[in-house]
């Protein structure tokens, strides 16, 4: 009974940090994304022109884009060659990087 009541509030508290990564990822990504992908994630900005950010309110740019790519670009970075296009934010936990990924789809027309 004590194991269940542990598994339940690990569970409670993990759906908890998830929700609240979730609320956050709009002030997180205009915070740390906006710059480039822009606020509206067409990525027409300067520095989005720059580095060939993608406009992810095209269908077919989500279409083609799978999470475990956007996951690994949040996480690892992007680089042609050597050149960093996209900074590595590899402190992020899980739920956070989740969160931008849904934020990102969120993007889609």
């Amino acid at each position: 009974m004590k194991l269940t009541a542990i598994c339940v509030s690990v569970f409670s508290l993990a759906a908890a940090t998830a929700t609240l990564s979730a609320a956050d990822a709009k002030v997180s990504y205009e915070t740390l994304c906006a710059k480039c992908h822009g606020a509206d994630g067409k990525g027409a900005t300067t520095m989005g022109k720059k580095t060939g950010a993608k406009d992810w309110t095209d269908p077919k740019v989500q279409a083609e884009l799978k999470d475990e790519t956007l996951t690994k670009a949040i996480k690892e970075g992007v680089k042609d060659g050597d050149k960093s296009k996209m900074k590595a934010y590899a402190d992020l936990s899980d739920g956070e990087v989740k969160a931008f990924v849904d934020y990102i789809r969120a993007f889609k027309k």
